[in-house]
């Protein structure tokens, strides 16, 4: 078998690999599908987790079938097709542990049914089923910022993530502005229900306040925008939300920020809006997987390419191109 692996800054192989031993409390999963994450293009670029030279693993967006069933394992059983929750095994597949999900069998230890093993429901491929951790994360910062059916939501930047953030805005009810540099990246939005700005073609803040209209807060012109969402990491987007910000608006940070920003706190007192963060995906899993039968093919066409696992090097390199969405590595024989 082989294993993606980080040897060090840029330097990633997919190495010949020995699967440890299952042991009674444990599963292996003959993998079928698994998205590369920016998360795993992040860890690339800092070559391993936690410092640089770390041989670390990748791969925790994974779906497959089960290939082996410890004895003290319940509720599963061999030939069942599941997703793995990579924040429920106790070494964080593909984020820093010895297992990752970009090999032919898995190893998941302690398994349990309901935490870190889900059930795909009948009928749904592989890939969109492996599309549960991102659309997971996705999902979580939706209910950060407590949108709901009505609300006036503007999601910075159409990745995968953003991507999704646009699937659960639109389909709850939301009117959802989407901003990104990338036209293919927008056109995906559109497809999902969103009005798109380029920031590179057009005024943001004026074109945002056109769309969702306006309020005059303490003599100042505010968006009537409910939430914001920034999936973009741009450093400039707080100024603008706290610009644009109405009383009471809320904001949810879901990018990384590896530097500090500033924080315009003067003109916040006025308006009483709320900045908050979303990481991971607490509770969602379940939601999502519910979901996936009602929303089946437009979380498949959240899926820009599709790559066998021989070429998982070269999807790395896929993903981090502006104009990929999700890029999947399937596996052979991954039909469903």
């Amino acid at each position: 078998m082989r294993l993606l692996t980080i040897h060090d800054v840029d330097d990633v192989r997919l190495d010949p690999y020995e699967r440890p031993e299952a042991g009674p409390k444990d599963v292996v999963v003959k993998m079928k599908a698994c998205g590369i994450c920016g998360s795993d293009l992040s860890y690339i670029k800092n070559g391993g987790i936690p410092t640089p030279g770390k041989r670390t693993a990748l791969g925790h967006e994974g779906a497959g079938e089960l290939l082996f069933v410890g004895a003290d394992v319940t509720g599963v059983s061999v030939g069942q097709s599941v997703i793995i929750n990579p924040m429920m095994t106790p070494s964080y597949i593909g984020s820093g542990g010895p297992e990752g999900a970009f090999t032919e069998e898995l190893l998941v230890r302690d398994a349990r049914l309901g935490d870190s093993l889900l059930p795909i429901p009948d009928g749904i491929p592989y890939a969109v089923a492996a599309m549960c951790e991102p659309l997971s994360v996705a999902l979580h910062g939706v209910n950060r910022a407590e949108a709901k059916a009505g609300d006036k939501v503007v999601i910075f930047g159409c990745g995968p993530i953003g991507l999704g953030m646009i699937l659960w805005a639109v389909d709850r009810g939301c009117d959802v502005i989407a901003l990104d540099l990338a036209e293919e990246r927008l056109e995906r939005a559109r497809a999902l229900g969103a009005q798109t700005i380029n920031p590179a073609r057009a005024d943001a803040i004026a074109r945002i306040k056109a769309i969702h209209g306006t309020v005059m807060v303490f003599g100042r012109e505010k968006a009537l925008t409910d939430a914001y969402i920034d999936a973009a990491g741009a450093p400039s987007i707080l100024r603008d939300v706290v610009t644009l910000a109405k009383t009471h608006a809320r904001h949810v940070i879901t990018a990384a920020y590896l530097k500090p920003i500033e924080l315009p706190a003067g003109p916040m007192l006025t308006t009483e809006m709320t900045i908050t963060t979303a990481v991971g995906y607490p509770t969602e899993m379940p939601d999502v997987i519910a979901a996936m039968p009602r929303l089946q093919d437009k979380i498949a066409a959240l899926i820009s390419h599709r790559l066998p696992f021989d070429r998982v090097i070269e999807g790395l390199d896929i993903a981090a191109q502006p104009q990929s969405a999700k890029v999947m590595i399937e596996f052979a024989d991954s039909a469903a």
